[in-house]
């Protein structure tokens, strides 16, 4: 089958196929901004952050509308209206890991920093150290070290009991 292509069809065809290349150029650099401007905007000093399941759902949020308005809307294949991006749609279209596993992945290498540190240093001492004083009355907030032994126990590597981890890095002796 030969198809004769005239003047007009050609540059249509050409103009579309720019556009589709354009539309393709434009999300994967709305998605570098998002990582190298926003992200790092968002994350800045989240290794030290103590979150809660509320504050860990509301970057979650932030992270699924930026990502919605960087991808648009979808049409669906059986009513042909166009609707939202679900989240695991989400998730399929931007390939890296979402805002909290990027928290607690920083706060887990934070954590081998500080273990690290020498006894003389301020950080080494607010975390091995025991403060001094009245305890508040009511349930008590969730410490850094709390999030930390959390995470670990999320990834598997156990609990974080009498600071036993932090032979990471010193030669198997306990800091």
């Amino acid at each position: 089958m030969h198809v004769t292509l005239t003047a007009g069809t050609q540059l249509t065809l050409n103009t579309a196929s720019k556009e589709a290349n354009n539309l393709s150029a434009q999300k994967t650099l709305k998605i570098q901004i998002y990582r190298s401007t926003i992200l790092s905007v968002v994350l800045y000093g989240c290794e030290t952050w103590s979150l809660m399941l509320r504050e860990e759902r509301r970057l979650r949020v932030f992270d699924n509308g930026v990502l919605r308005r960087i991808f648009g809307r979808k049409r669906d294949e059986v009513t042909w209206e166009w609707r939202k991006l679900h989240n695991e749609e989400l998730n399929d279209l931007y390939c890296s890991p979402n805002i909290v596993q990027v928290i607690k992945s920083r706060r887990m290498r934070w954590a081998g920093h500080v273990a690290r540190m020498e006894e003389k240093r301020g950080v080494y001492r607010v975390l091995v150290g025991k403060p001094e004083g009245k305890i508040p009355l009511g349930r008590l907030r969730l410490r850094w070290e709390d999030n930390i032994k959390m995470d670990r126990q999320e990834v598997g590597c156990g609990a974080w009991t009498d600071l036993s981890w932090l032979r990471i890095g010193t030669g198997g002796r306990l800091l």
